[in-house]
Order: structure tokens, then C-alpha cells, then sequence
């Protein structure tokens, strides 16, 4: 085709948009709506993901050496964890520095501890991280069962029910995203058509005038396109505007929290992207099948 037959096509698209002010108005109204509904479940679900990997990211295993072991039985016993195929770093914990983390993670409370550093009753210890969170129950059992240890720990109860709650919030999440990707593909193809299908009397003129099939599509082609591009363009600010006032808000009111949102940047560039393909995919593909019908005639 060549570029000046195609500028005309363009410019017969916004033409379009502008001649059909209300039912354009309509389209682009749809598509908006339906988007910033894909776009505030999308900001969830990756939210949830993030902060319930930082959640899995956290879990350890606590392997307590027995006190009566020497410096080379706690080098075997660290390559014995480090060969484990599914362990991903064993980090040596002195049990000095096993006290200094257990008076800082109680916080003031932790203070009264203090006293014990003469006379520490901790032993030394291994902190193990596997390379997937879910394996840590396996990993633990397996570990209780070498020699030189006392005592493991990770959390045991409390990170089953953990894995549980971040599995089913991320499978609940996608479900809704993809339940709700299928009813805005339909919903925005619909109204498009709506907006084709009240011009399909200029349509079947234009066939019986002698124009081609080509000639006919490629300006609602470019009207879908801009139809679907416009309606994802108002949600993509609204979104943008949205999220950075969470985050801040969040940032700034709640240090203390052991999860961080995800940052509003490249989090929304990468949602504007997803956005303005949606909706130009879905523009192009309502507003093509609805002229196919007319060219028949």
C-alpha cells in the first residue's frame, strides 16, 4: 500500500471518530471502563504476588548444632546442607551473633537479654534458604535426620498455612484476571460493533459504488485502532495517578511493615503497555468483524 493511500486511511479514521461523536463517545467510554477494571485487578494480583514472594523469601531453616561439637564436625555438617540439591545458601550463624539478632528482632523486650551475652545459652547454628519456599518442610525433615544436629526449626505450622494462603490468593487473583480479560474482549467487541453496525448502510454503498474490500476496511481498521488506544489511554492516568498516591501513602504511614509495594515505576509503564494492547487488539478485532458482514453484499 502505498504511504499516501495509507495517510488517507488514517485520516478517514479520525474523520470517523469525529462524525459518529456520540457512538465513538460510547466506545471509548466502554472500553475505559472496562480497562480500568482489568487494570485494578492487575495492580492487585501482581501486588499480591510480590509481597507473598518477599513472605516466601523470608522463611528459613534453623539448624542448632549439638554443643558438644568442634570446629571440623561444623564444616562437615555445613557441606553435607550445602550438597543438598535443593538448597540454595547455608550460612554459618556464631551463636554471639544468633543472640544479637534474637535481642534485635524482639525489639525493647529483646533488652533483658542482654545479660546473657557472658554467659550465652544459644548454640551455634546454620541459617539454610532452599532454592523454592516450598520445599522447606521436606528440607527441615531431612536435615533432622544428620548427624550434629539438635534442633531444627522454620516455623513449622505456621508455613504450611502460609504457603496455603499465598497459593490460593494467587490463583484466586488469576482467575479473576482471566475471567474478567474474556468479559472486557467481549464487552468492548460489542460495543464497537454496535458502532459499525449503525453505519452499515454507508458500508453496503460504498460495496455497490464499485470500492474494494480493502479500501472499505482499512478506515474502520484505523477507527477500531483509535477507538480501542483512546478508551485505554483515560485509565492508564486514572491508574497512574491512583497508584502513585497508595504507594506513598503507604511508604511514608507504614515503615514498619515487613512487605513493600511493588514501585510505581516500571510497575505502570509496563501496565500502559498491556493496556494500550488490549484495548487496541480488542478496537481492531470489534470493529473487523463487524464490517465483514456488510461486505457481502
Amino acid at each position: 500500500m502505498k504511504f499516501r493511500t495509507l495517510g488517507r486511511h488514517v485520516k478517514e479514521g479520525f474523520k470517523s471518530l469525529g462524525r459518529n461523536g456520540w457512538m465513538s463517545f460510547a466506545s471509548i467510554s466502554a472500553v475505559t471502563v472496562t480497562l480500568l477494571l482489568v487494570g485494578v485487578f492487575l495492580v492487585l494480583l501482581l501486588n499480591i504476588n510480590s509481597i507473598a514472594s518477599q513472605i516466601e523469601d523470608d522463611v528459613e531453616i534453623r539448624v542448632y548444632l549439638d554443643k558438644t561439637t568442634e570446629e571440623a564436625q561444623h564444616q562437615e555438617l555445613g557441606q553435607k546442607l550445602e550438597e543438598i540439591e535443593e538448597v540454595s545458601s547455608v550460612k554459618y550463624v556464631p551463636k554471639e551473633e544468633g543472640l544479637k539478632e534474637l535481642i534485635k528482632s524482639l525489639g525493647d523486650e529483646g533488652k533483658v537479654f542482654e545479660s546473657l551475652e557472658d554467659e550465652n545459652p544459644l548454640p551455634d547454628a546454620f541459617a539454610v534458604k532452599t532454592e523454592r519456599a516450598q520445599d522447606t518442610p521436606d528440607i527441615a525433615e531431612e536435615i533432622e535426620t544428620m548427624q550434629y544436629v539438635s534442633e531444627v526449626r522454620y516455623g513449622k505450622g505456621t508455613v504450611e498455612k502460609l504457603f496455603k494462603i499465598t497459593d490460593t490468593a494467587r490463583n484466586v487473583g488469576l482467575v479473576l484476571i482471566v475471567g474478567l480479560l474474556f468479559t472486557a474482549m467481549f464487552l468492548i467487541a460489542n460495543t464497537i460493533k454496535i458502532t459499525i453496525v449503525t453505519r452499515g448502510r454507508e458500508i453496503e454503498i460504498m460495496k455497490l459504488v464499485g470500492a474494494t474490500n480493502g479500501f472499505i476496511r482499512w478506515p474502520f481498521f484505523v477507527e477500531g485502532f483509535l477507538l480501542g488506544v483512546l478508551g485505554a489511554l483515560i485509565p492508564i492516568g486514572i491508574l497512574t495517578f491512583a497508584y502513585q498516591f497508595v504507594y506513598e501513602a503507604v511508604s511514608m504511614n507504614m515503615k514498619t511493615i515487613l512487605f513493600q509495594l511493588l514501585p510505581v515505576y516500571p510497575l505502570m509503564l509496563q501496565l500502559a503497555g498491556l493496556l494500550v494492547v488490549i484495548g487496541a487488539f480488542i478496537g481492531v478485532w470489534g470493529s473487523m468483524t463487524s464490517v465483514r458482514k456488510f461486505l457481502k453484499v
